[in-house]
C-alpha cells in the first residue's frame, strides 16, 4: 500500500484534480457530476469557491489519489453540510476514502458542523458501501432523479452526525 499524505487542497491543485475527477465522470455510472470541469470551475466549487467549506487531497508519491470536499450549496440545514469523495481509478489506491474521512470528520467538527450528508447514485455500489463503512445512515430517498440523458435514477441520502468524539451515529 502507498504512503497517503493527507492535505488542504490548494488552488494549484485544481488541474491534477480536473484530470482526476474527469476520468471518473467519464467513466460514467458513480457520479451524478456528468459534465467535465475545467480547473477553474473545480477550485470554485471545490476549493475555494463560495460554498466550499474544505477539501483535501490525498497525495502518493508525486500524485494525488483523491479528494474530498463539504461545501454548504443549497438549501441546507443550519449545521449540515455536503460531502463528495472522488479517487483515482487508474491506479485505484486502498485506504484513500478512509484517510480522507478522518481529515473531513476533524475540519467538520472544528467548524461546528453536526450534519454531512452524501447524495449517492443508487446504481453507485461502492460509494454506498464507502459511506456506510465511514458511519453513514440512510435518512431519504430521492425518487427517480433525471440524469442528463432522461434516465431516471434514484439518490440515496445517507447523514453523518458529527459528535464531540468524533465518532458518527
Amino acid at each position: 500500500m502507498s504512503q497517503l499524505t493527507i492535505r488542504n487542497a490548494t488552488v494549484d491543485d485544481a488541474d491534477e484534480l480536473c484530470g482526476l475527477i474527469n476520468e471518473i465522470i467519464e467513466a460514467g455510472g458513480t457520479t451524478a457530476l456528468e459534465d467535465r470541469f475545467s480547473p477553474e470551475l473545480l477550485a470554485d466549487w471545490f476549493i475555494s469557491g463560495e460554498f466550499a467549506l474544505i477539501c483535501h487531497v490525498a497525495q502518493a508519491g508525486s500524485g494525488l489519489a483523491g479528494f474530498q470536499f463539504l461545501s454548504r450549496y443549497g438549501d441546507l440545514p443550519k449545521g449540515w453540510a455536503d460531502i463528495g469523495t472522488f479517487a483515482r481509478l487508474n491506479p485505484k489506491i486502498p485506504g484513500v476514502g478512509t484517510a480522507l474521512f478522518a481529515a473531513t470528520r476533524s475540519a467538520a467538527k472544528e467548524r461546528n458542523i453536526e450534519i454531512i450528508n452524501a447524495t449517492i447514485r443508487a446504481d453507485n455500489i461502492g460509494g454506498l458501501a464507502y459511506y456506510e463503512k465511514m458511519g453513514f445512515r440512510t435518512y431519504n430517498t430521492l425518487k427517480k432523479v433525471p440524469l442528463k440523458d432522461g434516465t431516471p435514477m434514484d439518490r440515496i441520502q445517507k447523514q453523518f452526525q458529527v459528535t464531540k468524539n468524533g465518532s458518527g451515529l
